[in-house]
């Protein structure tokens, strides 16, 4: 057990020494994440709030808003997550099926992306995990305050990502099918209560900001916005999907989740008929959607919460070389990644970085930015989400102000929507673009290019970034 313990300390601790060295730029989503932290709000555009409200509490005690301190809490919400799942194996099966399933969890591909990069699922899965143990806890015995809890972990799990209500969908099936599963009514109601406590803020908040996070999430799922179009089957985005779960699990550990399903899910022991729903109807539930749209492999991620306590410990006692021969090949990965992060700038395969879309995004705010102090424009205008995620974590304390040109309708993400460029400035901006065109403005507008340049790696490779000065007006009459 101690060994298990120190294993995912362990690798926790390299995930963090390393990501101290990373020389990656804050991948578009990581840098829009910190912004939502500079504006704490209960909701935002594309996601509830719990990713800002980490970053900014992490930033704010480390006094930095360096790219370190913003990942910082991906290692260690994996780390927690990891000995989460440890106990709640341990629980079930003993000290040596807990250690097997910390250790397989916390070198899970998907878990070592995730520690290294931080996301909407990585806060989300300690609250996942945290929840999962609680409802084991009420199997055993009747609880107020562990179904309180429970449902405040499933709460907090919404506030990260609207994913965690997967966990309902799988409680609704473990109780009709399994029924060790099955709490007590009044445990049921108080765990709802919590949830409901915890989480109304955000939907307050939907309410108040006409349901924007819903309806960004509805676009994602895509196929429910017009039900009466007729429906197009993606086999290729469905092939794509589930081949990206071996990625997310590793290629053998999924492999023998798969089997384990396969084998217990009518005659197994309740514990592992409870794991199965608690996962298996999320992984077909996003193959559903794949196949009617598009679905990213992460889609899935809240499932492999009790993916690997059902299938480590299993095959570690029925098969250990073949646990052994799956723990190295996902160990292997994850000691991998954070090495590429350091020399996110040099490695490189087939004359292209390995990391190439984590780089060169600094040096592009760093050279916008730059042209505007030589042209004395204190304003920079941007149309590309991208653009505009890192130049507002890169013009903090700057005294240049970033913002998004303005759209009318539904705007295309959350830089229309909190920082249009605002109406009557009477000086002019500096407007930066992938675009050979000078900005739609209004007839009459000062518009100059300034400089133009050539990307030849990166992020940005094969692009020409283009500045120009535009007079005050563009975009206000």
């Amino acid at each position: 057990m101690r060994l298990g313990v120190l294993a995912v300390l362990a690798l926790t601790l390299y995930r963090v020494v390393l990501l101290a060295f990373a020389s990656a730029d804050l991948f578009v989503d990581e840098a829009q994440y910190w912004a939502w932290g500079q504006n704490l709000e209960f909701g935002y555009y594309s996601k509830p709030p719990l990713i800002g409200w980490v970053i900014r509490a992490f930033t704010e005690v480390a006094g930095s808003d360096a790219p370190f301190w913003i990942r910082l809490p991906g290692p260690l919400f994996h780390g927690a997550a990891a000995l989460v799942v440890l106990a709640t194996a341990r629980r079930l099966w003993g000290d040596v099926a807990g250690a097997a399933t910390g250790i397989a969890y916390a070198s899970m591909p998907g878990v070592a992306l995730g520690a290294l990069l931080i996301s909407t699922d990585t806060i989300l899965l300690p609250f996942f995990a945290l929840a999962l143990f609680f409802w084991l806890k009420l199997t055993e015995r009747s609880s107020a305050g562990v179904a309180l809890a429970m449902g405040a972990a499933v709460g907090l799990g919404m506030m990260a990502k609207y994913a965690a209500i997967y966990f309902v969908l799988g409680a609704l099936f473990s109780v009709i099918f399994v029924r060790g599963a099955r709490i007590s009514w009044r445990d049921a109601a108080l765990a709802a209560l919590a949830f409901l406590v915890v989480f109304a803020p955000n939907i307050l908040w939907n309410l108040q900001n006409g349901l924007t996070t819903v309806s960004h999430t509805a676009d994602n799922v895509d196929w429910i916005n017009d039900p009466s179009t007729r429906l197009r089957l993606n086999f290729s985005g469905l092939a794509e999907f589930f081949g990206g779960q071996f990625g997310v699990m590793g290629p053998v550990f999924f492999a023998a989740y798969l089997v384990v399903v396969a084998r217990k899910i009518v005659t197994g022991d309740w514990p592992a008929r409870w794991l199965i729903w608690m996962s298996l109807p999320i992984i077909l539930l996003v193959c559903v959607q794949a196949i009617l749209s598009r679905a990213y492999a992460n889609w899935a991620a809240p499932a492999y919460v009790a993916a690997v306590i059902l299938t480590a410990p299993w095959l570690f006692d029925r098969a250990r070389r073949i646990y052994c021969a799956a723990l190295g090949i996902n160990l292997a990965l994850s000691l991998a990644l954070p090495l590429a992060a350091v020399f996110a700038t040099s490695w490189t395969l087939n004359d292209r970085l390995v990391l190439g879309r984590y780089v060169g995004r600094a040096e592009a705010s760093a050279r916008i930015l730059s042209t505007a102090r030589e042209a004395g424009l204190t304003d920079v205008v941007a149309t590309s989400r991208d653009l505009l995620a890192d130049l507002f974590h890169a013009a903090k304390g700057t005294g240049i102000a970033p913002w998004s040109v303005p759209f009318e309708g539904h705007v295309p993400h959350y830089y229309a929507q909190r920082f249009p460029y605002p109406t009557g400035q009477s000086a002019p901006a500096l407007y930066a673009d992938f675009a050979d065109v000078p900005p739609l403005c209004a007839p009459g507008t000062e518009v100059t290019e300034l400089t133009r340049w050539d990307i030849p790696g990166g992020a940005y490779r094969g692009r020409t970034l283009v500045a120009w000065r535009v007079g005050p007006g563009c975009w206000t009459d």
